[in-house]
């Protein structure tokens, strides 16, 4: 009666309702994309920096758990440091390794613009507070901010091992030198 009324409707009889529906991934589909999945996968892996490196700020006690984590500083003392770290190993362009005088590595990091401007903000606005500094993720060394710092140049005296500095060399260029890969 639909039909003949020009409604566009159609009969429940006539549909195919009962046909199954086919899935909507078949077998081939979910093998391509589980091995492109697989193929983006090991090529993050591979992009994944090899060295982890974090500048972190001293904060105050009152700054609560969520912005505030206590540590025990290579001096000794127990401080709170901000969780959230100011650099980290993507602010920095190259490095240049020494042997230092207690038989470990030293390096100087050059860091790249977006570095820079952080350590130089950070050299203006926390003058006089300690800066803590973290390699694949033990404490390096803390340094007390005391003048400006704009030339995006951080010096770690020492406290570096071989293996530290291997990592490096995977991420960062030589200063003066070319990337290793």
């Amino acid at each position: 009666m639909a039909a003949r009324m020009g409604l566009g409707l159609i009969d429940l009889k006539q549909a195919s309702v009962a046909k199954a529906v086919k899935p909507f991934i078949n077998r081939a589909m979910r093998c391509t994309v589980l091995a492109a999945l697989v193929l983006l996968l090991v090529a993050h892996a591979n992009a994944a920096s090899h060295c982890i490196f974090r500048v972190h700020v001293a904060a105050n006690a009152n700054d609560g758990s969520v912005f505030a984590q206590p540590i025990r500083s290579l001096s000794g003392r127990n401080v709170f440091i901000e969780k959230t770290a100011w650099l980290s190993e993507r602010d920095v362009k190259s490095f240049y390794p020494y042997r230092a005088e207690d038989g470990s590595y030293g390096a100087l990091l050059q860091l790249d613009d977006h570095g820079r401007t952080v350590l130089d903000t950070l050299s203006v606005e926390r003058r006089g507070s300690y800066l803590f500094v973290f390699i694949n993720g033990r404490p390096l060394t803390e340094l007390q901010v005391d003048r400006r710092v704009s030339d995006g140049k951080l010096y770690l005296a020492s406290g570096l091992n071989e293996a530290d500095i291997k990592l490096m060399a995977k991420d960062w260029k030589l200063i003066g030198g070319r990337k290793k890969k």
